[in-house]
């Protein structure tokens, strides 16, 4: 196929509009356009179909080449509240912002593992090392839902409250969330706070917390320690990993990595609920049909025992 033979395809790709369009459509506008004469003699329609035939190789060479995007894995701006994704990519952190950290002057020391670099004075986060994290702190929550254990969401800034609000109620009945300022002493000081009534028949103490902003709740988190609550926290770079027992490095100041994250993991945990429940129903159906094996003995031998 020579040089010349694809100028002119290339030529009304070029010139066509912005919205896709086949290319066989491409080489029929191509022909139409470029058609000056009509077709009077036998050797004029010998190269109108010569034509056409290069076009169709032309077609049939360049196709495998083409773009393999469709709409099932292009990238989409969603609702991240609403509807996250369920399993954690990079591509979905780097869309997020999650990569973006504080000043370079302004990093933590202990940081240093999971930075990337700087670039023009901003520390850029690993993501890398974000992701396997993530990946683990959902397994977590997964697991701790399984088990029946109570989930607890905190993110006390504004724009964090309906994010916590809506991964409690992805878990239901195990999900709680603190979108306010977090009360100091309210596992610390429980029975002053809620009465012994309350705390001896009612669980106050959750079994993980997931806080989105650590930052600012460095009074849960040693609450959390002193009753060794095992904690999920976003770390940027201008905190201490060690702050909290499962960090996530991420850029705790955006909505979107925020939503992102706690989608993911709620939705972790609302696999672990229905995990949770399906193996309750189990259980009481073996439960059940143990009890009625033991009453047929039962009558039986009643039976057996009247006879005699």
């Amino acid at each position: 196929m020579s040089q010349p033979a694809i100028r002119p395809w290339l030529a009304a790709a070029r010139c066509s509009s912005r919205k896709y369009t086949p290319a066989t459509t491409i080489a029929a506008r191509h022909q139409s356009t470029q058609q000056s004469t009509s077709l009077e003699t036998p050797e004029d329609w010998l190269a109108f179909r010569k034509t056409r035939e290069e076009r169709k190789l032309q077609v049939k060479f360049f196709e495998p080449y083409g773009s393999t995007q469709n709409s099932d894995n292009t990238f989409k701006l969603r609702d991240g509240l609403v509807k996250p994704p369920r399993h954690a990519t990079v591509s979905a952190l780097l869309a997020a912002g999650a990569h973006f950290g504080h000043a370079s002057s302004r990093m933590n020391p202990n940081f240093v593992p999971y930075a990337y670099g700087t670039r023009a004075g901003i520390t850029i986060i690993d993501l890398d090392h974000t992701l396997p994290m993530l990946r683990q702190a959902a397994n977590l929550v997964r697991a701790v839902a399984r088990a029946g254990g109570l989930v607890v969401f905190i993110g006390t800034r504004p724009d964090l409250r309906p994010i916590v609000a809506k991964a409690s109620e992805r878990l239901g009945r195990q999900g709680f969330y603190v979108g306010e300022r977090w009360l100091p002493g309210t596992l610390s000081n429980r029975r002053q706070f809620f009465g012994d009534q309350v705390v001896d028949k009612e669980r106050m103490i959750p079994d993980l917390a997931v806080i989105l902003n650590p930052l600012q709740n460095t009074i849960a988190i040693n609450e959390f320690a002193a009753e060794n609550i095992p904690t999920i926290g976003i770390i940027d770079t201008n905190v201490d990993p060690r702050l909290v027992m499962y960090p996530i490095p991420a850029n705790d100041e955006n909505t979107r990595t925020a939503e992102l994250i706690g989608g993911i993991l709620s939705i972790a945990g609302r696999e672990g609920v229905a995990l949770f429940e399906q193996e309750n129903v189990v259980a009481l159906k073996q439960h059940g049909k143990k009890q009625r094996q033991r009453t047929s003995t039962y009558i039986s031998d009643a039976r057996d025992s009247d006879d005699n």
